[in-house]
């Protein structure tokens, strides 16, 4: 082990945290920690959870429980009671790849405020974004854009018109094997390989306003085409973090888990158990309100000007 490396990742990583809780104890955000088992799953298919057996006492619920991908049902369920805003950093799990840009275990900043939308989450993104370049002397410029807006003006192509020949053909000498992927597997195609590699090392990107298929958890806008009111944030090339003007209606929420759960056994992939506490608290009643998750490796990544986050980390997968 390299414990000079070591030691320099964890003191960046502490410095990360101080700033983090000193910007939003500011803003009189609450931090919170919620369970990091749950007898609910992400249903999204491009996510795979872990699974763990509990051996108590059957009272205690289903035996199976799944470790979070996110901090975020548990979140909205204590937005439905009335806590107000929030934020958790803590660790999330997600099966599936590990090397140099993507670990099972890492840790995840989520946080939610109440009557505001995804513009003005946008805003503060950005502040705590640039404030956390700025521990490092790392400065950058801002630009914004609509994914229609970014896709037209790069590729020349409407991403939200355009037949999947059209999004096939912009891909130019880009080799993919195209069986049996979808529309919105094509637009992530166009984004991921010929957009995204040429976003500025020294830029904070923004796209916002998403197209409804990929809205995720966000609100859709009902406009011709309608769209979704989601955003990301990237520094370079680099995605950093997914937000959304969330989705407060429990019957919507319901057909989209159940969406999810059909798109998956069509992969041949196991359908999982829908969060109905969420259900629940959202058929209460949850505020309007926008939330944000941010990968901190993938930060700390920018931070370090490295690209694989072994080397941000204590011990990677291999080595836990």
């Amino acid at each position: 082990m390299e414990i000079e490396r070591v030691r320099n990742a964890a003191l960046l990583r502490a410095r990360l945290y101080a700033l983090i809780r000193k910007f939003f104890a500011e803003r009189n955000v609450l931090e919170i920690e919620t369970p990091m088992l749950s007898a609910a799953a992400n249903t999204d298919p491009n996510i795979e959870s872990f699974s763990a057996l509990f051996s108590g006492h059957a009272d205690a619920g289903p035996r199976e429980r799944w470790l979070r991908t996110s901090s975020e049902f548990a979140q909205k369920r204590l937005l439905a009671a009335g806590l107000g805003d929030c934020y958790e950093l803590g660790r999330v799990f997600r099966n599936g790849e590990a090397g140099r840009r993507h670990n099972p275990e890492f840790t995840m900043l989520e946080w939610y405020r109440v009557g505001w939308d995804h513009h003005r989450l946008i805003d503060e993104t950005i502040d705590l974004v640039t404030a956390a370049l700025g521990l490092v002397g790392t400065t950058t410029t801002v630009c914004k854009s609509t994914y229609r807006d970014l896709f037209i003006g790069a590729l020349r192509l409407d991403p939200l018109m355009a037949d999947i020949a059209q999004l096939c053909a912009a891909l130019g000498d880009v080799r993919i094997d195209a069986a049996g992927l979808s529309r919105d597997d094509w637009l992530d195609l166009l984004l991921t390989h010929r957009l995204q590699p040429d976003f500025p090392l020294d830029r904070i990107t923004v796209i916002y306003d998403y197209p409804a298929s990929q809205c995720a958890l966000a609100k859709i806008r009902p406009e011709n085409p309608p769209v979704a009111e989601r955003f990301e944030l990237y520094v370079g090339a680099q995605e950093l973090a997914n937000g959304y003007h969330e989705l407060t209606d429990a019957a919507e929420q319901r057909e989209r888990f159940q969406r999810d759960n059909a798109r998956r056994v069509e992969r041949g992939l196991r359908e999982l158990p829908i969060d109905e506490n969420l259900l629940a608290a959202l058929a209460r009643g949850m505020p309007d309100c926008a939330g944000v998750a941010l990968g901190i490796e993938r930060l700390l990544m920018t931070m370090s000007g490295t690209n694989d986050i072994r080397d941000v980390l204590a011990f990677a997968f291999a080595q836990a």
